[in-house]
């Protein structure tokens, strides 16, 4: 194979044979690129996408909870200010007050109904 090789930058010159042997490297690159990383690289795209997707609709979770809970806490001070009471419920008022089709869930702190 030496030989060949030296008979090839005898005939052609060394830049020609330099040139050909980067142009089979940039081929061989391009060739494992597409066939190799490629496709690879589309099934993390698609996942990645996936995994925002899911992330936005956590944020939109939490923003909506922590509206609620803004909510709420406005709930007791007003309530607070135009009675004059504090508003401490236990969780037999909780359970007074909630709706009929309310479906207790269970308290895992407390082993109790919700």
């Amino acid at each position: 194979m030496s030989s060949s090789l030296v008979e090839a930058i005898n005939q052609y010159g060394f830049p020609i044979v330099a040139a050909m042997g980067l142009g089979y490297f940039v081929f061989y690159v391009w060739k494992w690129v597409t066939t190799e990383i490629k496709p690879v690289l589309g099934e993390a795209s698609s996942t990645l996408i996936a995994l925002i997707d899911r992330i936005r609709m956590l944020d939109n979770d939490m923003i909506r909870l922590t509206q609620k809970i803004q909510m709420v806490l406005e709930f007791k001070e007003q309530y607070e200010k135009l009675t004059g009471k504090s508003l401490d419920l236990d969780l037999d008022e909780i359970e007074s007050i909630t709706d009929k089709d309310y479906k207790p869930v269970k308290n895992i702190r407390k082993g109790k109904d919700v």
